[in-house]
């Protein structure tokens, strides 16, 4: 059984319709409050590194690459691993995310790369 993978912003509050609820950004998001977010886990060594996030800067023209790139550290980050491994079972899991441009997220790259990778395992 493969979990159910959503994502959302974390500013849109929590649902119990979430299941496990994990911040996937290295920074911590502005005006939330750690109660309030209601995470089972910060895997902050899942986001992508400083080095690409500041390359990238939520440039849209720089989408395409940055995908490539972040799948790249993905398939090398040892953290991706033992997060896939962890989470295997799990029925419902909500990847959660600040940047405003939900259309340019790396939530959604994490998302199609966690859902190809618990498939193959």
């Amino acid at each position: 059984m493969n979990p159910t993978i959503h994502i959302k912003r974390i500013y849109a509050g929590a649902a119990k319709s979430d299941g496990i609820r994990i911040l996937i950004d290295r920074l911590w998001p502005r005006g939330i409050k750690k109660e309030a977010a209601r995470l089972a886990e910060w895997a902050k060594d899942i986001a992508p590194s400083t080095e690409l996030r500041e390359w990238y800067g939520h440039d849209p023209d720089r989408w395409p690459e940055f995908k490539k790139r972040y799948k790249a550290e993905l398939k090398n980050n040892e953290a991706a691993n033992t997060f896939i491994e962890k989470h295997q079972q799990e029925k419902t899991l909500t990847l959660l995310y600040a940047t405003k441009d939900e259309e340019h997220a790396h939530a959604i790259v994490l998302k199609e790369w966690l859902d190809h990778e618990f498939t193959q395992r």
